[in-house]
């Protein structure tokens, strides 16, 4: 019974770091998106003066 249950213990410890790296990965990339954006922005901008 103490196997199953460090298992069990092991099993939600490394969903726990799976969602927490999806979820750093999914705002990294949001924010890489955001500056990209903004940076094409800037340029336009420039380009267009």
């Amino acid at each position: 019974m103490e196997k199953k249950t460090f298992g069990i213990v092991i099993a939600i410890v490394t969903f726990a770091a799976a969602v927490s790296a999806a979820v750093t990965a999914f705002f990294l990339i949001n924010e890489k998106k955001k500056r990209d954006e903004e940076e094409l922005e800037r340029y336009l901008d420039c380009s267009i003066q």
